[in-house]
């Protein structure tokens, strides 16, 4: 099992950028919020800034390899994940909300992943009924800081610290 740290600001509002090391405390990426425009970042006020909701994961010195969004169209909402690298895209979105108990369900490249979304303790990442990896995010109030941990399973199909990354701040940290 391969484990990732790094801090969130408080303030969901932030677009500073936020270091994720290794286990051996090593720099290996950085996550940030980010908006398209000026424009949409003033707007985001305005909704409790949860609209206009995009994240990016880049590796240490290399270009951005994973980006996650919001989508609203029709009265549905959705995220979106893009690999910037192989251009795999994924939908992340929730189903099941006729009968109460909404489960959020990642979808793409011949892959389907069903998130166990916690809110205090460890959200899992589960692949035919396997965990390949969790997710949580402890709030320090003195700080104002989240200290999130991710932990990533050998036998995940995936080993994308920016997959798993983009869509736990995206998904299960911001949320809809």
């Amino acid at each position: 099992m391969k484990t990732y740290f790094y801090k969130q600001a408080g303030n969901i509002r932030s677009t500073e950028p936020h270091t994720i090391v290794n286990e051996q405390g090593t720099a290996i990426a950085t996550v940030q919020r980010i908006y398209d425009n000026g424009l949409k970042k003033f707007l985001d006020g305005y909704f409790d800034y949860r609209y206009f909701l995009k994240y990016t994961v880049q590796a240490k010195d290399e270009d951005k390899q994973f980006e996650v969004k919001k989508v609203f169209r029709r009265g549905k909402v959705w995220f979106e994940g893009k690999d910037l690298q192989t251009k795999t895209k994924y939908i992340i979105s929730y189903e099941n909300w006729r009968i109460g108990v909404p489960e959020l369900f990642i979808s793409g490249n011949e892959l389907k992943m069903k998130i166990e979304k916690v809110m205090e303790g460890w959200s899992e990442f589960i692949v035919d009924e396997q965990i390949i990896a969790r997710w949580k995010a402890d709030y320090d109030e003195q700080s104002d800081e989240f200290f999130m941990t991710l932990e990533i399973e050998e036998v995940s199909p995936l080993q994308d610290v920016g997959f798993f990354v983009g869509i736990a701040q995206a998904a299960l940290f911001i949320g809809v």
